[in-house]
């Protein structure tokens, strides 16, 4: 049964358009696209066109709090015509979905995770045999978090953008992003705490995606309100299931709207 006052959300897991290449999965130079292109961005308004539809009230952006004045101001100066959009998703998909509706603001609600005193002192203090050790495992383990990204097929070069943006929002892709945060340095153990793995996954994944949920409740929207959540694809498999199982949240399927 559907509450009647769930708040409907439609969140669009996206790769990053400028190719910052600071997560696990990273594309090399020849792979990589500008989004710049008239071509890519007649069919970035053809996706802003799509999103529409969802009649989004509030936007929301992977970008920190600290940063929403900023973010307002650059916000303000597009639809002034005086600030031209840069590559990122945030701006391209997001500021023009948002002067097209006439919203006054993105909403900045990025987190990053707390951690375990075991995890920062091993990984982030000054032990540096500890720290090798476990980054190391990190990237060299062959059950690694990039196990399920190995055989995978990106399109964005050769279908476009609106196939790429189907094809990561998929409920199996977003399934299988989930299963790599319980392999890899999940299983990761030291001398000292055989739970090393699980701790640095919950401050690492975990608890920061729990913190980007609890900053996009404080935005306390109404029942008549319509969330859009512009993120990296790879959140939404926790995001998503954080918004299906809230009693204040109604999850809509993006790729209805694609």
């Amino acid at each position: 049964m559907i509450e009647t006052n769930q708040v409907k959300v439609l969140t669009l897991g996206s790769f990053h358009f400028k190719f910052p290449n600071l997560d696990v999965d990273q594309t090399s130079k020849e792979d990589q696209i500008d989004v710049l292109e008239p071509k890519y961005q007649e069919e970035i308004e053809l996706i802003v066109d799509k999103l529409e539809k969802f009649k989004p009230t509030i936007i929301v952006i992977e970008r920190q709090p600290k940063k929403q004045q900023k973010y307002d101001s650059l916000y303000t100066a597009y639809v002034n015509g005086t600030h031209k959009l840069s590559r990122s998703e945030e701006q391209q998909i997001g500021f023009r979905l948002s002067k097209r509706l006439g919203l006054k603001q993105l909403y900045c609600v990025d987190a990053w995770g707390t951690d375990y005193e075991d995890v920062r002192k091993a990984v982030y203090e000054n032990d540096t045999v500890s720290k090798k050790r476990f980054m190391d495992y990190f990237y060299n383990n062959p059950d690694t978090i990039l196990n399920s990204w190995l055989n995978e097929k990106k399109v964005f070069k050769t279908e476009g953008i609106l196939a790429e943006l189907k094809r990561i929002n998929t409920d199996e892709h977003v399934k299988k992003g989930l299963g790599d945060y319980l392999i890899g340095i999940f299983k990761y153990e030291t001398e000292e705490s055989d739970q090393f793995g699980p701790d640095f996954v919950t401050s690492w994944w975990f608890n920061r995606n729990l913190r980007i949920f609890r900053n996009i409740q404080r935005i306390n929207a109404k029942s008549d309100d319509r969330i859009l959540v512009i993120y990296g694809s790879g959140h939404m498999n926790l995001l998503n299931i954080f918004f299906d199982s809230s009693p204040e949240y109604r999850l809509m399927k993006i790729n209805d709207y694609l």
